[in-house]
């Protein structure tokens, strides 16, 4: 069992910062190629910072572990607004500012219906994995014409797309995607491998290990980023991480296992985890609206009130993980 925690901490490990390796070489060897910035940021950047999600569900579906790869997404958005933004909120108060994030935040909320949609009877088949994808599309659509419509440079979320693209040769930038990508699949392979070994051996359901353990593990970096960026006063960016990362979560993590290992899940995956994460991002949208029409920002009360929320939705998995 000792092995099995070892291989949850190393592939966490790895998986982190394997992701940065692989969007950095994908990302420069784009910009080498001549694709334009915003376009790397929209499908490279964006598609990068879930790899992790992305990778750990699918490995878990083909191994046939559809309530650890959903719990994964699920469990990761839950995370992201009462975990990270949350914290986040406690650090530095987030002013709110930026005119895309007033178009992305009724998106997320649009997205989160979407999924509910999905997921009402309880599992996610091949139809609903499709759906989702298109749900994806049609953001990624959204999200070009609103950043050609708005003035280069002028946007911290589009300021910080361009920073993030290295430069680097194409030599150097290759080695960086195949490592990355290399070590991607490795480290979500074992950390899959650790978690369903750990779930067994406390005896509770590989779903709540996909909520809790590997949801909060994939989140570290948002957590990381969000934190840094509201320290430096990039305070839209610190929002605009977890809502990209959250729509990206439902929309190229959620439909893995829908389309690779359709199955039904427990009547709690709606019932609980579903419903606390519309909960959740029903109250992030409010408190962002609130926050704009009243020129203030996303408190230190707003952040506590977050937190809160998370630490009540541990005890009820605690309390229902039997069930």
């Amino acid at each position: 069992m000792l092995l099995a925690f070892i291989a949850v901490l190393v592939g966490f490990a790895i998986l982190i910062w394997s992701a940065d390796m692989f969007v950095d070489g994908a990302a420069a060897s784009a910009r080498n190629l001549g694709m334009s910035t915003m376009m790397i940021g929209l499908t490279i950047v964006a598609f990068g910072t879930s790899a992790p999600e992305i990778l750990v569900s699918i490995m878990a579906a083909t191994d046939g572990h559809s309530g650890l790869a959903a719990g994964n997404a699920l469990g990761s958005n839950i995370a992201n607004i009462g975990l990270v933004l949350g914290i986040t909120a406690l650090v530095a108060p987030l002013p709110i500012k930026s005119s895309l994030l007033r178009k992305e935040v009724p998106l997320l909320l649009a997205v989160t219906l979407l999924a509910g949609i999905c997921l009402f009877d309880s599992g996610l088949t091949l139809l609903d994995g499709i759906i989702l994808l298109c749900g994806l599309g049609a953001t990624l659509y959204f999200f070009y014409r609103w950043q050609r419509s708005s003035s280069k440079g002028t946007d911290p979320l589009i300021t910080e797309e361009e920073e993030a693209i290295p430069e680097i040769s194409q030599k150097k930038a290759t080695v960086l995607f195949i490592c990355g990508l290399a070590l991607l699949l490795f480290s979500s392979r074992i950390l899959v491998w650790g978690a369903t070994e750990v779930a067994q051996w406390l005896g509770v359901s590989e779903l709540i290990i996909g909520l809790t353990v590997v949801a909060i593990g994939t989140s570290l970096p948002e957590l990381a980023a969000s934190i840094a960026s509201a320290k430096k006063n990039h305070h839209d960016i610190a929002i605009g991480n977890v809502v990209g990362s959250n729509l990206f979560n439902l929309l190229a993590v959620l439909p893995m296992p829908a389309l690779i290992h359709p199955d039904h899940f427990s009547s709690l995956v709606f019932q609980r985890d579903y419903l606390t994460m519309l909960l959740l991002t029903g109250l992030l949208v409010g408190m962002i609206f609130w926050g704009k029409i009243r020129q203030s920002s996303l408190s230190r009360v707003n952040g506590s009130c977050l937190v809160a929320c998370y630490v009540g939705y541990c005890v009820v998995l605690y309390l229902t993980h039997s069930l």
